[in-house]
C-alpha cells in the first residue's frame, strides 16, 4: 500500500489529508482517505442510502480519484462522497468533452464506499474499464484529491499542484504509478 499526503492548496494547515492506494488482483483498486481535524472543521454532508450515482459531488465535501493510462489522453474521474453517493465520469482528454456534468462513465463500479470516523474508504472494480482498454496496471497512475468544505471556504487537497491555480485534471499532479 502506497501513501501520500495531500497537499493543501491555499496553505490550510488546519486539516490533514492522507490518501493510500492498494490494488488487488485482477482488477480491484481500493483506496482511502484519512483526515486529522482536530478543530473539526469540515462540514460532512448527511448519509444517503444504497450509493447513488449523483453529480456535482464536488461542490461538498468530496474525494477524488483520477485514473490516467500512460501515452494515453484518456482518464476517469471518481468522485466520492461521504454521504456515500458516487460518480465515474469519462474524459477522452484534458477536461473534454466540455459539459456539465460530464458524461458518466459505465466501466468502473462500486463494491463499497464507507464514511469511517477517520475519513473514507473505497472499493472500485476496473475490470470493464481495463478489459475494453486492454490495459494492464502497470498502464495506469493515480491521482488523488479532495475538496472539503469548511466554515473558512472550500479547501482543495491533491497530491500536488504544479499550476498556478488549483486543478484536479492536470495529470502531472497524478503521482501514483504501478
Amino acid at each position: 500500500m502506497a501513501s501520500y499526503e495531500l497537499q493543501p492548496y491555499h496553505r490550510f494547515h488546519d486539516i490533514f489529508l492522507v490518501g493510500a492506494i492498494e490494488q488487488q488482483l485482477p482488477a480491484i483498486l481500493n483506496v482511502g482517505f484519512w483526515i486529522r481535524d482536530p478543530l473539526q472543521l469540515v462540514q460532512w454532508p448527511s448519509l444517503a442510502q444504497n450509493h447513488p450515482r449523483q453529480d456535482f459531488l464536488w461542490e461538498k465535501t468530496c474525494f477524488e480519484v483520477f485514473i490516467g493510462v500512460k501515452d494515453e489522453d484518456y482518464y476517469r474521474e471518481i468522485n466520492l462522497s461521504p454521504s456515500q453517493a458516487w460518480q465515474s465520469y469519462q474524459f477522452e482528454e484534458y477536461r473534454y468533452p466540455e459539459q456539465m456534468p460530464p458524461l458518466a462513465a459505465n466501466d468502473i463500479d462500486l463494491l463499497e464506499l464507507k464514511r469511517t470516523h477517520y475519513g473514507l474508504n473505497v472499493t472500485l472494480d476496473l475490470s470493464k474499464f481495463m478489459q475494453t482498454h486492454q490495459l494492464k496496471w502497470d498502464d495506469l497512475f493515480i491521482g488523488l484529491s479532495a475538496v472539503l468544505d469548511t466554515p473558512q471556504g472550500q479547501q482543495l487537497y491533491a497530491m500536488q499542484h504544479s499550476g498556478r491555480q488549483a486543478d484536479f485534471h492536470n495529470k502531472r499532479d497524478w503521482l501514483h504509478f504501478f
